[in-house]
């Protein structure tokens, strides 16, 4: 096996090997860094260029890009409160806020570092142990991976704001969501509302951008300020070295979270998705103070930055050992392994070890690459957090809605952006906490496949009480919930209410006139559900009714708590009129709503002129109305959205872009030597 190891670390460095590895870091590094894209889009584009390759240069550039698209993402995260790629999304919850306060560079230094780290720890773990796990491995089936899933569920649940009912509400409503289509045993479709944009799944990208996204730019818009709420004068964050001795300093729980991140990515199914969020709970749970979380601390980053990358070595194993894509990167990898001849299976462990040890050595070396590029570039980026936030809007808004475009090429994928903006700026007001729902939203597939074959297998519930490992990780979940439950308990008791509200920043919000008709409608939502599918097999509805149930139990309990602080608060300022008055112009509801209506014209303006006209508009519009610049600034900034549009995501990307009104008769009056695609 050693020889092995070597031979698979020689190859790497072989040219071409090496240059086709450093391309697709340099690949792999924007595609992460831009929300919407990732290492899936890339995986597509790069395929076809590894046709006729030989198997170590195309895993070499596959691997290059694929494997650095985790800590790029981390660019998106810090600056704007967006996850680049699912990976990143429990790096916001620390991130954003360390950018808030001037620290990004810190941030970043922190990040990349534990990146490295994280990748190559996992890969040298997976090379060192991958004797002895495969049996552990195959002892995890259907139940375990369900209950690994709820593990991550109640684990962010209960770790996000100051109500673990909230939180668990909140999972409840993502696995509800992730029901929306056809179900995984039958052809029934499910909430579909006669809509055929919902039969086929509620796509994740516009749900995410805009939950996360749209609500934190909405921020800067309103806000009129930059990304760091403190001058870069007054910063005294010691910039991105500091960030570095974080990462030694907090060495040991770095350590932790990469080898979870290894152990966790070789189970089928899971991944970065949910490993980044078990490794962020573990560092709540496992630190003293907890106080610091979600308002800036750098271990919030460093768990979740050294978990997401080790998982890419991981998920590796079940890939090329049993043929069992992990994700769909891993299935697109799969893919990869067929067209250069590779079988999948024993011989990837035995005769052809070298190559699957290259393939973790392109991985490491990736790793390596991508953090030492970035550490010098992002300290140039990370500047950004004091550049003025209406600059940023407009081009971060093109991003994401491009991003949003991306999944589907759908008018409805821009409706779904928008109402999810919406719903993330209502939730993010009222204080429930929003990770819970992505997390469900993406786990929730993979749940409900387990269960039901659970259930088929083992006919019936009997699994959960019969397995050893179920029944462990049963007791994990409720551990975590107890844990969480006695530190918000322990705080009540001291009487620090205030720190209460603050102890992870997602979700701490408090303003009951906005909490109380939210739990009333997410009341409905799940009393509607468990209706709804009543009339539908077994094995359809079996998997909404145990979300829908246990979540309207838990609203009822939280409307009751709302409905106290919804009297206290109308008391507080003796009428409902001026309660409403002060919520208003606290949470700046006005100003939002204006925003949001900036949005909707663009989509009604896209209809008439398209996309590629509709965004330089709204750009233009943005700056002169709202950000008070002059027209030659604006212009200028509309047209290198335009050039991006064009040459980009139409050029390259290829993308559908929604038929226009103008589409139907402008070509006939275009002179015959102007391409109709510079317009339409």
């Amino acid at each position: 096996m050693f020889e092995a190891f070597l031979t698979g670390l020689f190859l790497v460095f072989e040219w071409p090997a090496i240059g086709f590895l450093m391309l697709g870091v340099f690949i792999g590094m924007w595609l992460g860094a831009v929300p919407g894209l990732g290492g899936i889009i890339g995986l597509v584009l790069l395929l076809p260029f590894t046709y006729g390759m030989e198997p170590i240069p195309a895993f070499a550039l596959l691997l290059g890009m694929f494997a650095v698209t985790t800590t790029s993402d981390t660019i998106a995260s810090i600056l704007l409160g967006v996850p680049g790629t699912a990976a990143s999304q429990a790096t916001i919850l620390d991130g954003y806020p360390l950018a808030q306060q001037g620290k990004a560079a810190r941030a970043f230094g922190a990040a990349f570092t534990v990146s490295a780290f994280g990748g190559v720890f996992g890969a040298l773990i997976l090379a060192v142990s991958l004797p002895l796990i495969l049996p552990i491995i195959l002892s995890f089936s259907s139940p375990e991976l369900f209950m690994l899933g709820v593990l991550g569920l109640a684990m962010v649940g209960s770790l996000s704001g100051g109500s673990i009912l909230k939180g668990l509400a909140v999972a409840c409503l993502g696995i509800l969501m992730s029901t929306v289509g056809y179900a995984e045993t039958v052809a029934i479709p499910r909430f579909y509302f006669g809509t055929d944009y919902l039969i086929d799944k509620l796509p994740l990208i516009p749900v995410v951008l805009g939950l996360f996204a749209i609500p934190e730019i909405m921020e800067l818009a309103i806000r009129n300020t930059s990304i760091s709420r403190i001058p870069k004068e007054q910063t005294d964050e010691g910039g991105m070295l500091e960030g570095v001795k974080d990462a030694f300093r907090h060495w040991w729980l770095a350590t932790r979270c990469a080898a979870i991140g290894t152990y966790v990515g070789m189970l089928p199914g899971l991944g970065a998705a949910i490993v980044d969020w078990i490794a962020y709970g573990h560092a709540i749970q496992s630190s003293k103070d907890k106080s610091k979380f979600g308002r800036g601390d750098i271990r919030g980053v460093i768990a979740p930055e050294a978990a997401n990358n080790a998982t890419k070595g991981g998920s590796l194993v079940p890939t090329v050992a049993f043929g069992i894509p992990g994700s769909l990167g891993t299935a697109i990898l799969l893919g990869a392994l067929l067209i250069q001849g590779l079988k999948p299976g024993p011989d990837m462990l035995t005769t052809e070890l070298h190559i699957t040890f290259s393939m973790v050595w392109a991985i490491v070396v990736a790793n390596i690459a991508v953090a030492i590029l970035l550490m010098f570039w992002s300290k140039q980026v990370a500047k950004v957090a004091f550049v003025s936030g209406h600059l940023l809007v407009p081009g971060v808004i093109l991003f994401v809605f491009m991003g949003a475009w991306l999944g589907g090429a759908s008018l409805g994928d821009w409706i779904s952006c928008i109402i999810m903006g919406i719903v993330g700026f209502l939730m993010k007001r009222g204080g429930w906490p929003r990770p819970p729902l992505i997390l469900a939203l993406i786990l929730g597939s993979i749940m409900e496949n387990a269960f039901q074959i659970s259930m088929g297998a083992h006919g019936g519930a009997h699994w959960l009480y019969n397995r050893p490992i179920v029944l462990i990780i049963f007791a994990l979940i409720i551990l975590t919930i107890f844990l969480a439950a006695k530190g918000i308990t322990k705080n009540k008791r001291a009487g620090d209410k205030e720190e209460v509200a603050t102890v992870v920043g997602e979700g701490s919000e408090r303003n009951p006139l906005i909490s109380l008709p939210f739990s009333i409608l997410l009341l409905f939502i799940f009393v509607s559900a468990i209706f709804e599918s009543q009339g539908w097999p077994s094995s359809v509805k079996e998997f909404p009714i145990t979300a829908a149930v246990p979540g309207s139990l838990l609203v009822f309990f939280i409307l009751l708590k709302d409905g106290q602080g919804y009297i206290s608060t109308i008391k507080e300022h003796g009428s409902f009129l001026l309660a409403w008055q002060h919520t208003v112009e606290k949470v700046l509801l006005k100003r939002a709503s204006i925003f949001f209506a900036y949005l909707i014209a663009m989509v009604l303006v896209m209809l008439v002129v398209g996309q590629k006209i509709a965004i330089p508009l709204f750009i233009f519009s943005y700056l002169i109305r709202w950000g008070q610049y002059n027209w030659r600034k604006a212009a200028t900034y509309g047209i290198g959205g335009y050039l991006i549009l064009v040459g980009f995501y139409d050029q390259v990307m290829h993308l559908f872009w929604h038929p226009a009104w103008l589409q139907t008769w402008l070509p006939d009056f275009l002179p015959s030597w102007l391409p109709t695609w510079l317009i339409i």
